[in-house]
């Protein structure tokens, strides 16, 4: 891909004029790799939507219960993590490889900080592998070219699309890039998604989005269940099927419902 990999490169990239989703969901769940943009949008966001930052930690504790499950009972040794952010706790790979040290990871993000400390902070086992792709979900193909220097598409891979679907806002496009990823995985392979929704506090997330695509940023859409379920077809959905983040098999934590809903599917 015609990207720069140096971290120079990567970094002369950077917008800081305009906020990031990555850098703002970064803000949310307490880290330190974020600019002055997207802190202010972050406040003006929650200013209508104070449980955005709850949302965000539910958010993250379904990755971690959805991959401890792909990694241990369902056998998966790859994942594809699409829209990675910016790294915090129990990332994709450190969770999975926690459970099987051989697993592989590649992630993909077109956010230069992003790919600036992925590189730097997200190192993966001696009997796993890691990668780390310059690329923006619009573009399956080319996440899909270059994920196979790292994966074998010839054995289930588990594709991640966690919080980035959103930022397809046409709906027939992103059916088109969910599918055209989808497409491309082989049987016994799993769909782990989660996208915002407006079945909890609707005036809230409303006026959330509306402030967050007046700010310049790439725009989102929110979308419900019913067309998150859409994203599944001919998939097996596992239970309990399409909820709120929160409640996807929670191991004790709150079950308070999350404007983020999620499922989990097996190719077959």
């Amino acid at each position: 891909m015609d990207a720069p990999t140096t971290r120079d490169g990567l970094l002369a990239k950077l917008d800081t004029s305009v906020a990031h989703s990555a850098r703002l969901w970064n803000y949310l769940l307490g880290g330190k790799d974020n600019f002055a943009v997207d802190r202010e949008a972050a406040e003006q966001v929650l200013a209508y939507m104070p449980e955005l930052v709850q949302s965000a930690r539910f958010n993250r504790q379904f990755l971690g219960r959805a991959v401890r499950h792909l990694a241990g009972e369902a056998g998966i040794r790859q994942f594809l993590d699409i829209g990675t952010g910016l790294p915090t706790a129990d990332n994709t790979h450190e969770v999975a490889q926690r459970i099987a040290p051989d697993s592989r990871v590649v992630y993909a993000d077109n956010d230069p900080m992003v790919l600036v400390h992925a590189r730097a902070l997200l190192v993966g086992t001696p009997e796993g592998a890691t990668d780390y792709i310059d690329a923006d979900v619009r573009d399956p193909e080319a996440i899909l070219a270059a994920a196979r220097r790292t994966l074998d598409f010839e054995q289930p891979i588990a594709l991640m699309l966690l919080g980035i679907v959103n930022f397809v806002p046409d709906d027939a496009e992103a059916s088109s890039v969910v599918r055209t990823l989808v497409d491309a995985l082989p049987a016994g392979s799993y769909l782990v998604m989660s996208h915002p929704t407006r079945e909890v506090n609707a005036a809230a997330v409303d006026r959330a989005v509306e402030m967050w695509n007046s700010s310049g940023a790439a725009p989102m859409a929110v979308r419900t269940p019913k067309q998150i379920e859409a994203y599944f077809d001919g998939l097996e959905i596992l239970e309990p099927g399409i909820v709120t983040c929160s409640q996807w098999r929670p191991d004790g934590n709150d079950e308070t419902p999350a404007s983020e809903f999620c499922g989990v599917a097996r190719k077959p």
